[in-house]
């Protein structure tokens, strides 16, 4: 098939173009001018389109003639205004749908998120499948506009137009250098890490990006009657202990284990004072704030998905487990040229 693939310079961009090149498909990647692609280019059959999802006209040169569009492309984290996010995640979204449609591409792979499922008001939850609802408020807007965004691409299924969302938690592998993932090396070997969640147990869903890859691929070749206009939770085999995972990373790279603990009281007083102050437009577009409730809900709160749903719709199973790729991330980082170079260059 010929595929388009958002996102592509970025880290599971980047990846799910390598799983489209192994399967043997033609690949069309929209990347921004400027942006590094020479690994990209230099995969057989790679085929770049410059442009972003503001450019109606690049996004009709990128549809024409492609069968199916996997959407990783987004603003991330919680730097930038809503009207920032509202333009990137949703609007982009929306534009890059009308584009695929008049294109005659047949199959919309959207890369959503648990985050858009995520109710500020939740506590610890365990086996979350898909008949949860999204929440009435939102942790922040990243969280907001996935969720309106995975919407838009859901109601857009049709007969020929079948559309589904997959939302891996937690995506992390090589060639990572500005998710969570990396951000907790780098504190780690800083010593900055503090300890959120006292003595509290927290178990968490995470996914390896070769299984979210894994995912996209196989839901491209499922029945549309099967997963047309559905949205899928993709994880991990088992889900991780946070203490554990901190441990385990120490040995891998080196660094501190937390050892500063916050007391609730004082962790809610810091994040109410942060998130007030990055009401701030002018604050809130240049700079990721240090601590919110987003972040420490990820740390305190323990949230574990149940793919039964994607197994039995399009036969996932992850094809990674979590020691294999902490092996492997620490032979990329060390290729790298170690921890601290590595650190170094993280975005």
């Amino acid at each position: 098939m010929k595929v388009l693939v958002t996102g592509a310079s970025g880290f599971l961009g980047g990846h799910l173009v390598d799983g489209a090149v192994r399967a043997g498909h033609h690949v069309r990647v929209l990347v921004r001018p400027g942006n590094d692609i020479g690994r990209l280019t230099a995969l057989p059959g790679v085929e770049p389109v410059y442009g972003d999802l503001g450019d109606a006209d690049a996004l009709r040169r990128a549809a024409e003639g492609v069968d199916v569009v996997h959407h990783s492309a987004a603003l991330v984290g919680q730097r930038g205004t809503r009207a920032q996010f509202w333009e990137t995640n949703v609007a982009g979204t929306e534009r890059l749908l009308t584009a695929a449609r008049s294109a005659g591409a047949r199959r919309f792979v959207f890369i959503s998120t648990p985050s858009a499922l995520m109710n500020p008001r939740d506590g610890d939850r365990f086996g979350i499948d898909e008949s949860i609802t999204y929440p009435d408020r939102f942790f922040n807007l990243y969280s907001e506009t996935k969720a309106a965004a995975e919407q838009r691409v859901l109601a857009a299924h049709g007969p020929e137009f079948t559309t589904v969302s997959l939302r891996p938690r937690g995506i992390w592998g090589p060639r990572d250098r500005s998710g969570f993932l990396p951000n907790l090396i780098a504190k780690l070997v800083a010593g900055k890490l503090p300890d959120l969640a006292g003595d509290k147990r927290v178990l968490t869903s995470l996914c390896h990006c070769d299984n979210a890859v894994s995912a996209a691929l196989l839901a491209t070749g499922a029945p549309a009657e099967r997963v047309g206009g559905r949205a899928y939770f993709i994880v991990d085999r088992e889900p991780v202990d946070a203490r554990e995972m901190i441990l385990r990373l120490t040995e891998l790279f080196g660094g501190t284990p937390p050892t500063r603990r916050v007391p609730p009281p004082v962790r809610d007083a810091l994040v109410a004072g942060v998130e007030l102050l990055w009401r701030i437009p002018a604050l809130a577009a240049r700079r990721e704030p240090p601590l919110s409730r987003y972040s420490v809900a990820l740390m305190t709160r323990s949230r574990t998905y149940d793919t039964s749903a994607a197994e039995r719709d399009f036969g996932y199973s992850p094809v990674m487990d979590t020691e294999t790729g902490l092996r492997q991330l620490a032979e990329w980082v060390e290729s790298q040229g170690g921890t601290e170079a590595f650190v170094r260059t993280m975005s």
